[in-house]
């Protein structure tokens, strides 16, 4: 055997051991991208005029006395935690999947209104390119990053506590999912005559800060380390961050972790997600998850390197995920596992994988689907769960 055949063979075996890209994802399809614009043009409009009547309301308009932060900390607490019958006065007990409408949840719900605001805006800018829209987003972009007197820390030491056993924890990392569209916002926004030098430098420095926070403080490692969706969910939102501020090491980074981590380790062979479908509300967390995977793949994906086409040696990647959970969006009866203890009845909405994989890989009947589906929920869990509502301000 030539020394060349034996380099062809090491060449094709180490392809395989790394993953390939598959054949199915190429341009995106631009008439089912005009389409989704159109369908969502009188509805950005709409909330854009909303968006433009509402004053900043960052974390220090509310505080909790069981916060162990100051002011500019965001606090939120673990949303299935109660307290003890056995012993009320005693440490939380947890209820998978049953919400406790008791906890705190005020800087989470301005943290949302600040995203719905800001992606609003954003996105009837880039319909319009009407400078009244970035001149509104900009008040709450200098609110929340860089008036020292109403401005959020960019760390995360006190979300998702728990009465009577934690200050903070790492899976509070998954609540600022929420500055995804914030962040993409400004990328849509930044070049507009708003948007001064020092304010564009200032709020991506805010988001820079919050990078470092993410990429070394022990809650900000053990969120990325989780193995399902809080995993994903730190995967997309420092790819989000990273793209906003050019943190190219950090780009590749997450590149890398959703080939060799997220889709090896969480995805099975027919494209499921195990570790979602064993949950108690395994069908709104196998859409929650495959819409950041989803996320991942449109923030990250370059020319060279297009995450929509990566596939696993068997096959596995985004496509199948789609492919997967389609049928059981298209008809929820469906589905095989057991119904979600709580909010079955308000999923699915317009999910964004949908829309974002039928522009990718062509498919009318996922952009059907999603344009027939609810683009405004209005159930705070259902948002809480849905961190990408303006599919305008990605698609491009």
């Amino acid at each position: 055997m030539s020394r060349k055949t034996v380099f062809i063979i090491l060449l094709l075996l180490l392809n395989a051991v790394a993953g390939q890209p598959g054949a199915a994802a190429g341009k995106p399809d631009k008439k089912l991208r005009r389409q989704a614009v159109e369908t969502l043009r009188k509805q950005v409009l709409t909330q854009a005029a909303w968006a433009l009547q509402q004053p900043p309301v960052t974390v220090t308009a509310s505080t909790s006395p069981r916060s162990a932060g100051t002011a500019h900390d965001f606090f939120s607490e673990g949303d299935y935690w109660w307290p003890d019958p056995q012993n009320p006065a005693g440490p939380y007990v947890q209820r998978d999947g049953l919400t406790n409408p008791a906890n705190f949840a005020a800087h989470r719900q301005a943290m949302i209104r600040f995203s719905r605001i800001v992606g609003a805006l954003a996105s009837a800018y880039q319909l319009t390119h009407d400078e009244q829209y970035a001149r509104a987003a900009l008040l709450h972009l200098r609110a929340w990053f860089l008036d020292p007197a109403t401005r959020m820390n960019p760390s995360l030491h006190f979300a998702q506590a728990i009465q009577g056993r934690f200050t903070g924890r790492g899976i509070g990392v998954i609540d600022t999912i929420q500055l995804m569209e914030v962040a993409q916002g400004v990328l849509v926004m930044q070049g507009a005559k708003a948007f001064g030098q020092e304010d564009v430098a200032g709020i991506k420095s805010w988001f820079a800060q919050y990078l470092t926070w993410l990429t070394t403080h022990q809650y900000g490692q053990d969120e990325m380390k989780a193995p399902n969706n809080h995993g994903t969910c730190w995967v997309m939102q420092v790819a989000a961050f990273a793209r906003l501020t050019g943190n190219q090491e950090l780009l590749s980074f997450c590149r890398e972790r959703y080939k060799t981590v997220l889709l090896p380790t969480q995805m099975a062979p027919d494209g499921s997600f195990p570790l979602e479908t064993k949950r108690t509300k395994p069908y709104g967390y196998s859409l929650f998850n495959l819409d950041a995977m989803t996320m991942i793949c449109q923030i990250l994906s370059t020319p060279a390197d297009n995450l929509y086409a990566y596939q696993l040696p068997d096959g596995r990647g985004i496509r199948r995920g789609i492919e997967y959970l389609y049928p059981f969006v298209a008809d929820k009866t469906k589905w095989p596992f057991p119904q979600d203890v709580m909010y079955w009845n308000n999923w699915p909405v317009a999910q964004p994988f949908l829309v974002l994989g039928a522009v990718q890989f062509k498919q009318a009947e996922w952009l059907q689907t999603w344009q027939r589906l609810d683009h405004q929920p209005e159930v705070e869990e259902v948002i809480r769960n849905l961190p990408v509502r303006n599919p305008i301000i990605w698609l491009n």
